[in-house]
């Protein structure tokens, strides 16, 4: 297990979010900014070989100040390449997820706000802790989308993203 102690070995912090190799390795020497680019689901992230595994950078450097690795970093600011340690936070899996952008296939234009054709109304769903959890429908989208504004800000809090 990678510890902050072998972080601080490896690496010194800059407060751009960048990593800096403190020694040499096959492929990066010392003083050079480590990482490389890479694509996850359609974000663009740093990553970073060390002692022989590949570790998101925004991970590391969450270790590198914080002592652990949590089960997920969420970047404040939904930019993968903004690693800066005030935009990064430990998140759960559902917060994270709340912080990602809008689906594409969102026909609303309202985040958690779905037509219902059978109905002809707007209903409201979020998924809370792995589970969906219905907010009831309404006659106007103005209405539902206000509904699924406050559903998120009571269940998600700092992590609810309205756009």
């Amino acid at each position: 297990m990678l510890t902050q102690q072998r972080l601080h070995e490896l690496f010194d912090y800059r407060d751009d979010g960048n990593l800096i190799w403190k020694v040499n390795k096959a492929r990066a020497k010392a003083g050079d900014v480590a990482g490389c680019e890479a694509a996850c689901n359609g974000i663009v992230y740093k990553q970073v070989k060390v002692d022989g595994k590949i570790y998101k950078l925004h991970r590391l450097v969450f270790a590198w100040h914080h002592g652990f690795m949590p089960a997920y970093v969420d970047h404040k600011d939904r930019n993968g390449l903004n690693n800066r340690i005030d935009n990064l936070r430990e998140a759960t899996q559902s917060q994270n997820m709340q912080n990602c952008k809008m689906k594409r296939s969102n026909t609303s234009g309202e985040r958690n706000v779905y037509w219902h054709a059978r109905a002809c109304r707007w209903f409201v769903r979020l998924s809370i802790g792995g589970r969906t959890k219905n907010f009831g429908t309404y006659e106007s989208l103005e209405e539902a989308s206000l509904v699924a504004h406050l559903a998120r800000e009571k269940h998600f809090g700092e992590f609810a993203r309205h756009q």
